[in-house]
């Protein structure tokens, strides 16, 4: 009986895929829910298990194809029966023509350094059930500094000037075009503050051993700046809400986006309701979200929406930059690096470890007071943390 092999219904935010790499020739075996095939939206990446085991009879859709939701890719020959054990030598040459697990942003990289199968065999994988991600192949190479990296489709070479041209993966190309868009439809400005971190320091300082103890987590920075957030937003609604055409929409509810590195890219995963979610709640989302974002696991209905975004430039040492709004939200916070600098505190000139925050706004519905005093009232909370940020 032959079974379709369809894409799965994808978000209405998203349009169109792309098939990454089938993991299965025409005419092999696959069993039921092994990884037919990656799929890359402007998201995230997805697995496409088999639905049921047998031949791969037809790929009809092959690497590098723009697909859409329920499109028919391949067919599955489920009467066909699964090759028998053979002997021992057999199994042996089998097992070394198997292709590796390797994640999407992985499988790009060796392609373009042009490694072989066996190369990408010798590399050891620190993914999730030993799959080869990108840091891995990175690795791999600085191992061998004196062999050349290639690309046997994009490098040009002419003498001593090499250039290569590669394809923007459909995450790249989705940023892109929401940054052009944020800037070509929003008014942006950018208002700075700077923050006594000390405060954060000494508490994380007090409880750190007790909070990894009792939630398994690292008490973290981002979670008392969401925490901040989320007080600042209450105080100024406008800052919470988008633009909607004409209208502004209030939104009674705190969708917190974090953004996240991840080997394809800036992915943006959103705590939702943050503002009924405990410290430890919030810390353990986010330890999440970065492990997922790593493998490529994030889903996409958590990286749509979102009323407020945070990003933190400040883990790779940023002093201080203004963060673009992420459409339509009206406003985002930029965390930056925490630097011990001279400040004056009651007459005296002392070092604090301090932090320049931006707050970048809309300036179409946000005016220039709601947005400096919203940005104070995050300096307060954070330079105050009182509260019972570990309860359960």
């Amino acid at each position: 009986m032959e079974v379709e092999v369809k894409v799965p219904v994808l978000s209405e935010s998203v349009a169109e895929a792309t098939l990454v790499s089938w993991n299965k020739k025409e005419g092999e075996y696959i069993e039921r829910d092994e990884n037919l095939i990656d799929i890359e939206t402007d998201k995230v990446v997805l697995e496409l298990p088999a639905p049921v085991s047998g031949k791969l009879t037809k790929i009809i859709k092959g690497d590098g194809a723009t697909v859409v939701s329920s499109e028919l890719i391949a067919t599955i020959d489920s009467e066909a029966i699964a090759p028998s054990k053979v002997d021992e030598n057999t199994n042996k040459k089998a097992f070394n023509t198997e292709k590796p697990l390797m994640m999407p942003a992985a499988k790009r990289i060796a392609a373009e350094r042009n490694l072989d199968l066996e190369e990408i065999r010798a590399i050891r994988g620190s993914g999730r059930g030993g799959r080869i991600v990108k840091e891995d192949i990175a690795g791999h190479r600085e191992s061998q500094p004196n062999q050349e990296v290639t690309d046997n489709k994009a490098m040009l070479t002419n003498n001593d000037r090499p250039e290569k041209r590669v394809a923007m993966s459909r995450l790249r190309l989705r940023i892109a075009e929401r940054m052009v868009q944020s800037q070509s439809t929003a008014a942006i400005l950018t208002t700075f503050n700077e923050v006594d971190m000390q405060a954060i320091i000494d508490f994380r300082a007090r409880y750190k051993e007790k909070f990894k103890k009792e939630h398994g987590v690292k008490l973290g920075f981002t979670s008392f700046f969401v925490k901040a957030v989320v007080a600042a937003l209450k105080k100024f609604p406008i800052i919470n809400s988008s633009v909607d055409g004409k209208d502004i929409i209030y939104h009674g509810y705190y969708d917190i986006g974090i953004a996240v590195g991840s080997p394809r890219g800036l992915v943006v995963p959103i705590l939702r309701n943050a503002d009924r979610l405990s410290q430890p709640e919030i810390e353990k989302q986010i330890h999440d979200f970065g492990i997922r974002a790593k493998e490529g696991r994030l889903k996409i209905e958590e990286l749509t929406g979102g009323t407020f975004s945070i990003t933190n430039g400040g883990v790779f040492g940023s002093m201080l930059s203004p963060p673009i709004i992420t459409p339509p939200q009206s406003a985002i916070l930029g965390v930056h690096a925490i630097k011990e600098r001279p400040v004056a505190i009651n007459g005296q000139v002392v070092i604090r470890p301090m932090n320049f925050l931006a707050l970048s706004y809309d300036h179409r519905i946000v005016d220039g007071r709601e947005a400096v005093l919203s940005l104070v009232a995050i300096k307060e909370v954070l330079e105050s943390p009182m509260n019972p940020l570990l309860q359960d």
